[in-house]
């Protein structure tokens, strides 16, 4: 339930915010997606063959911070202003997929709890 919530209270208004401001954003903040970027697909670079080594059912969402979050922070991390606006619109798209996915894992999670 705590991921949920963090992907909802803060990552999703990352995206966000990185598409509406993108112009407006300073060179540390720039720098910070690009580290932000590296730790994610580091991290996540490490759960995926762990969980693939386990034969994980969830070595999935690993698969996609590698493929599609981390490199698309990096990016805009390193392009800064220049980046190409479809990395803005993907942003758009990632956070929405983002809350959408995480308010539903949250829905799920708060429906098998019994209050007795």
């Amino acid at each position: 339930m705590i991921l949920a919530l963090l992907h909802i209270l803060f990552v999703a208004p990352l995206f966000f915010a990185i598409a509406f401001f993108r112009s407006t954003l300073s060179v540390w903040a720039f720098r910070a997606l690009f580290g932000l970027g590296l730790f994610v697909l580091l991290y996540h670079s490490y759960k995926f063959f762990l969980k693939l080594s386990k034969n994980s059912s969830g070595a999935w969402v690993n698969a996609i911070h590698v493929l599609l979050v981390a490199p698309l922070l990096i990016y805009i991390g390193l392009e800064q202003k220049e980046a190409k606006r479809a990395a803005y619109e993907i942003s758009i798209m990632v956070g929405f997929a983002v809350l959408g996915y995480h308010l539903y894992s949250l829905v799920q999670q708060l429906n098998t709890i019994h209050v007795d």
